[in-house]
């Protein structure tokens, strides 16, 4: 540990080893009890989610003097003071299934629907948190949505680069709506070039590498959902409310609509709270004891 440290349970992961960061993640799945990847049975209806677990300490959040833009949030230091369990994918439509068919949720005829490991979408936060509720009460362990900080290290995973992967993204690490370099993009002639072809859809979780701690398509597919609302700008005519009664809320990741940019760990979008998209879902937090 060094001077960056706050102390031996909270170290500052940006200066930790691969091996390090993985150690560190292991060491906490021991203490809870349980194993780095795991799942937790849900009685007659399976298995949940598969998760990761999420070691404690403190990283820098936020973007960059230099590449701040609409919605983003100055860089700060931000301390996670315990593990917690994190979905290693977006919630998936067969996943969803399962809640659905217990609870009689039905989708409108009109929507588009995904399917198999195919994130849902289509979903408000209401009935993302009505199948939290469910994973908790089949469960007997509290799952609820990460909040912006919980999603936004969990994604890092260490990292301290736009991207987990590094300050780039490629179409071999993501599905996002264009592959261009990032920020002022590329220049003079390559910048007429596309430098992967989108796939203009959602595709199945997993297809893409996984982070250091194992968590999946952090970067692209679909928005996913954070507990926290929206403080800040929303376009140039309005602007979120704060609060219990706040009709925002923040949503991270990028989809495969959005440019790489956008998919960036620090990125940021503000959505309403009953907003369905083909490009919006979300990822269950799992609390540990």
């Amino acid at each position: 540990m060094n001077a960056h440290d706050i102390d031996d349970r909270h170290p500052w992961v940006h200066d930790l080893s691969p091996a390090r960061l993985r150690d560190w993640q292991s060491a906490c799945a021991r203490d809870a009890g349980v194993d780095v990847h795991f799942s937790d049975h849900l009685g007659a209806f399976g298995r949940g989610p598969e998760l990761a677990v999420i070691p404690p300490g403190v990283f820098a959040m936020g973007t960059p003097t230099a590449d701040l833009g609409f919605g983003d949030t100055p860089q700060r230091h931000v301390r996670i003071d315990r593990a917690y369990a994190i979905g290693r994918h977006a919630v998936s439509a067969r996943e969803f299934d399962s809640f659905a068919r217990a609870t009689g949720y039905r989708f409108a005829e009109h929507l588009m629907q995904s399917e198999g490991d195919e994130p849902v979408i289509n979903i408000d936060r209401a009935t993302a948190t009505a199948y939290l509720n469910w994973l908790s009460t089949h469960s007997g362990q509290r799952y609820r949505l990460p909040s912006e900080a919980e999603w936004e290290y969990a994604a890092r995973a260490g990292s301290a680069t736009r991207y987990c992967f590094g300050d780039e993204l490629g179409c071999a690490e993501a599905n996002t709506g264009s592959f261009a370099l990032s920020g002022s993009g590329a220049i003079g002639w390559r910048r007429f070039l596309p430098f992967c072809a989108p796939m203009n859809r959602v595709v199945p979780g997993g297809l893409y590498p996984a982070n250091l701690w194992g968590l999946f398509d952090v970067h692209g597919n679909v928005w996913e959902f954070t507990g926290d609302a929206w403080v800040g700008p929303v376009d140039a005519r309005h602007s979120a409310g704060t609060g219990r009664d706040a009709r925002w809320f923040v949503t991270k990741g990028g989809s495969w609509f959005e440019p790489a940019w956008d998919a960036r760990c620090a990125a940021r979008k503000p959505r309403m709270w009953d907003e369905l998209d083909v490009n919006l879902g979300f990822r269950v937090l799992r609390e540990l004891t």
